[in-house]
């Protein structure tokens, strides 16, 4: 019921705020050296408009997509600070719509860990973490597995906030997941500590860490 309740909800939001073109740009704030396809979108944008003077476009937000950034906010009267964020990407005419999902994320820190869960009730899995709150925030149904959360998603170069992050604790491949919520920190079901917030660089999960994707 929570799944279709969501979905009902999103429905009505999409039929009164069409978004129209660039339908994954504007999901999250972008950052100088972030590592994203959605930086390669953003580069073209600019450079449609006449402010990114690279050759090429890439993902990597660099000095040139900070510099084209820094000007484009300066001829449009938003404070300067090379960052995309909502109000720059309004100027650019791209509809922000990021992302609750970390908001949706942290209202069940505390939450026991149980394997198997899929709910706040019951508790949660790491897998059932992310499917639970990929489906009230973003209205997506993930797979049920870890394996198969990985074999979908788009590989990423490294971590922007609302991607999720994989971890090898067994030597056998991706076994545990969690949100990145930035900074370096990541939200999961623990089978120690429940939902909790943990720190990629940490001495346990520094050396378990294999990459991110995005969904």
């Amino acid at each position: 019921m929570k799944r279709l309740t969501a979905g009902l909800a999103l429905a009505g939001v999409l039929a009164f705020n069409p978004v129209i073109g660039h339908a994954e740009l504007g999901d999250q704030t972008l950052k100088p050296e972030m590592d994203h396809e959605d930086v390669k979108e953003l580069q073209q944008v600019l450079d449609d408009k006449g402010y990114f003077s690279y050759s090429e476009t890439t993902t990597y937000y660099g000095e040139y997509t900070t510099e084209a950034v820094k000007k484009f906010q300066a001829d449009n009267g938003i404070e300067v600070n090379g960052v995309t964020g909502e109000e720059t990407f309004e100027a650019l005419g791209i509809e922000s719509n990021q992302s609750n999902i970390v908001e949706v994320a942290k209202k069940y820190e505390g939450t026991p860990y149980q394997w198997g869960g899929e709910t706040p009730e019951e508790g949660f899995d790491c897998s059932g973490y992310l499917n639970y709150i990929f489906a009230e925030a973003e209205n997506k149904d993930l797979p049920r597995t870890v394996k198969d959360i990985y074999a979908e998603g788009s590989k990423v170069e490294s971590p922007a906030v609302g991607d999720i992050v994989f971890f090898d604790i067994e030597g056998n491949g991706p076994s545990h997941a969690g949100l990145y919520i930035g900074d370096n920190q990541f939200i999961h079901a623990s089978s120690t500590e429940g939902v909790t917030t943990s720190d990629i660089g940490s001495s346990y999960w520094k050396d378990k860490y294999i990459g991110a994707k995005n969904y």
